[in-house]
């Protein structure tokens, strides 16, 4: 990891730089003073989530769901707890597939849920079909 990480605010998106060795001392956003880890995913949309997939320089692990689909409901208070496991290390994220089609078409999303783990913009490892906190982050500390 580098001395400075770029990490956007998950309240403003403003970008900011912070000492790597200070992640684990709840950092607040240097715009809006708010915490950058809140130890919840994100709800992403298109706009932001290119903000967050370019500029974030810890790894970027993002859930595809839908509301209809029951394994994604199910799955969702496993992922919320994930976070919370996962963060400063991790940045968690949602992105509903019916409201941002667009994204789940440009990763190629054909069955949900889904997670993808991204390191500096690019995918690494994916996921398909519902896990439990346990397994998510036994997952994602295996691929980061």
């Amino acid at each position: 990891m580098n001395d400075k990480l770029h990490l956007a605010c998950p309240h403003c998106a403003a970008i900011n730089r912070l000492p790597a060795h200070r992640l684990s001392q709840q950092p607040a956003c240097g715009s809006c003073h708010q915490p950058l880890f809140t130890g919840q995913p994100l709800a992403l949309e298109e706009n932001d989530f290119d903000r967050h997939l370019q500029r974030e320089e810890i790894p970027l692990l993002v859930d595809f769901w839908a509301p209809w689909c029951g394994p994604c409901r199910s799955m969702a208070p496993a992922f919320a707890a994930a976070a919370a496991t996962l963060e400063p290390a991790f940045r968690l994220a949602k992105v509903d597939t019916e409201a941002v089609p667009q994204l789940a078409a440009r990763f190629g999303i054909r069955s949900i849920p889904t997670l993808i783990l991204f390191r500096h913009g690019r995918e690494v490892a994916r996921q398909a079909g519902a896990m439990g906190t346990a397994d998510i982050v036994r997952w994602a500390r295996s691929q980061g």
